[in-house]
């Protein structure tokens, strides 16, 4: 496939590509000539700072991403699980979806974007929150731990207005379903959020019922947030790493609006006690994890051939498609619970499905997406760029399959209480990301050093 530069596939059209023009319909469609806007007096767009923030977002991202490794590790010798879990998705998840949501919403729109403050603000909000409710947390001190919730609040809404406030100035912009999934998950991980900071802050309501506010809180967080937030952006993302069409797919809608309808049925059956909206929201959930497994096989069958660089579009698009997998079999353990047993505080047991939630589905999908963001969106020119992608693109079959061999591992070791599988499992996941930091560390520090090599 010939391409003017191997980081956007000919063709695509979506985040990474903001920088086409869309100037209407084709002639063959108009009914008469249009006038013609000299390019020199058309509007352009500069998505200059936008993109240097989603890159540095997704960079925090990954350190986060290696804090939660690093807790991972105490955890097992005896720790606590609550802090890994907690950094990789409120602050590893959240850090990149404030980082890379505002700027899918307005390329998608085709709109300049927000303020560079105000989309600075959103990620290190949320970064900011995730770290203070963390040190608090662990520290027994649940007034720290309540304050970091209410940063991360703001956060959230400074990730909503970086995203939607722009597209008012979209001529006829009609929401897409990524964007209605984009506003009601951020609306969702707000209440969720809410709850646990007012439990923290020890007000008695909720406190009093956070053995059912629990479950649901969590539902609302992991699969109401993080989960609709990523199936909506690889609708659009994995395409174009895969470079086939961005074209509407059954399997994606159906995806989407299952996948938003399931998480607030599930929490709303856990704090009312009604255990048929539980199961049907616990079924639909399920159904949206397989649309969204489905719709992944249907990119890998229509990707493109590639003529530069084949490991980073490898890596990059195996992990994106193979990460719903995962997501699938996290369900099957999450919602199986909740039909098996109903809405009660005992259907919830994070630690059956820690390993294929967090390092199958949510990890995965973060170092595919950095594999492919940074060389993509990131500041510096095509020479830096293709110094990135050949660094990111190193080992790429080798590191996929070490990186779902110990998902495989250590989600058999917990289910079978096979703790040898379990270690076997946490150390090629140790490796796996490790290696993957160590190439994103290097890649930069390369792309650099040709721009100062390209300057001398």
């Amino acid at each position: 496939m010939r391409q003017l530069d191997p980081a956007v596939p000919e063709g695509a059209c979506c985040a990474a590509c903001a920088t086409q023009r869309h100037d209407g319909p084709p002639p063959s469609t108009a009914r008469a000539p249009l006038p013609q806007v000299p390019a020199a007096s058309r509007p352009t767009i500069s998505r200059r700072d936008d993109r240097a923030i989603a890159s540095a977002g997704v960079l925090i991202a990954a350190v986060l991403l290696g804090l939660a490794a690093v807790s991972a590790v105490r955890a097992a010798l005896g720790g606590a699980l609550w802090l890994p879990l907690h950094m990789a998705l409120a602050g590893a998840a959240g850090t990149a979806i404030a980082a890379v949501l505002p700027f899918f919403t307005t390329a998608l729109g085709k709109v300049a974007p927000a303020s560079p403050v105000l989309r600075a603000g959103a990620v290190g909000l949320i970064a900011g929150g995730s770290l203070v409710a963390g040190v608090g947390m662990t520290g027994a001190q649940p007034g720290l731990a309540a304050i970091g919730g209410a940063i991360y609040i703001g956060g959230l809404v400074a990730t909503a207005g970086a995203a939607f406030l722009p597209l008012r100035s979209a001529l006829g912009f009609r929401p897409k379903l990524v964007h209605i999934a984009y506003a009601v998950a951020i609306g969702e991980v707000g209440i969720g959020v809410a709850l646990a900071t007012a439990m923290l802050a020890g007000w008695s309501p909720v406190t009093g019922a956070w053995g059912v506010l629990k479950p649901a809180h969590a539902w609302l967080n992991v699969f109401g947030f993080v989960t609709v937030v990523v199936a909506a952006s690889l609708t659009h993302l994995a395409p174009t790493v895969a470079g086939g069409r961005i074209r509407p797919r059954r399997s994606a809608s159906v995806a989407l609006v299952t996948l938003l309808l399931g998480a607030p049925l599930v929490a709303l059956g856990f704090t009312t006690g009604w255990d048929p909206v539980a199961r049907v929201g616990a079924v639909v959930e399920l159904v949206g994890g397989a649309a969204l497994v489905v719709h992944g096989a249907a990119v890998q069958r229509d990707r493109g051939r590639w003529t530069s660089d084949p490991g980073w579009h490898r890596f990059a698009g195996l992990s994106l498609v193979t990460a719903p997998a995962w997501l699938l079999v996290a369900l099957a353990v999450a919602a199986g619970r909740v039909l098996w047993l109903g809405p009660v505080p005992t259907a919830w047991d994070i630690g059956l499905l820690a390993v294929p939630l967090v390092a199958g589905w949510i990890g995965q999908v973060l170092v595919g997406s950095w594999t492919h963001l940074v060389p993509a969106i990131g500041p510096g020119d095509q020479a830096q760029h293709a110094v990135q992608r050949r660094w990111l693109g190193r080992a790429a079959t080798s590191r996929w399959l070490l990186w779902n061999a110990g998902v495989a591992l250590g989600t058999v070791g917990l289910a079978a209480g096979a703790d040898v599988l379990g270690v076997a499992g946490g150390v090629a996941l140790g490796v796996a990301l490790l290696t993957a930091l160590g190439l994103l560390v290097a890649s930069i520090v390369a792309g650099r050093a040709r721009r100062s090599t390209a300057a001398g």
